[in-house]
């Protein structure tokens, strides 16, 4: 789960491990934790972007489980946004299921 790209924009593969998909609970959390970073990032499915800040941009990618999103964002705090919203990708959303 390392980021990669060019200059200041960076992205990172994560997959929705949690039962219950990307549902209301895990995409508040997502967006929560978002808002409190300066960088764009925004959660992209096949041709889906969703601003990664908006729990109901979040909320249309309608992501089950399995699926998997790239993260990305760019600006000065990118590469802590991307290592702290994958990481509760990882962490099942602290075991929501």
């Amino acid at each position: 789960m390392e980021p990669s790209g060019e200059n200041n924009s960076l992205e990172v593969v994560v997959c929705v491990e949690n039962e219950l998909g990307l549902h209301a609970r895990p995409a508040g959390k997502v967006a929560q934790l978002a808002q409190s970073f300066q960088a764009d990032i925004a959660l992209c499915v096949a041709d889906q972007r969703a601003d990664a800040k908006s729990i109901l941009d979040i909320l249309s990618l309608a992501a089950p489980q399995g699926t998997e999103i790239c993260i990305k964002a760019s600006g000065c705090d990118a590469s802590e946004a991307l290592e702290q919203i994958g990481q509760l990708f990882h962490d099942k959303f602290e075991g929501d299921t």
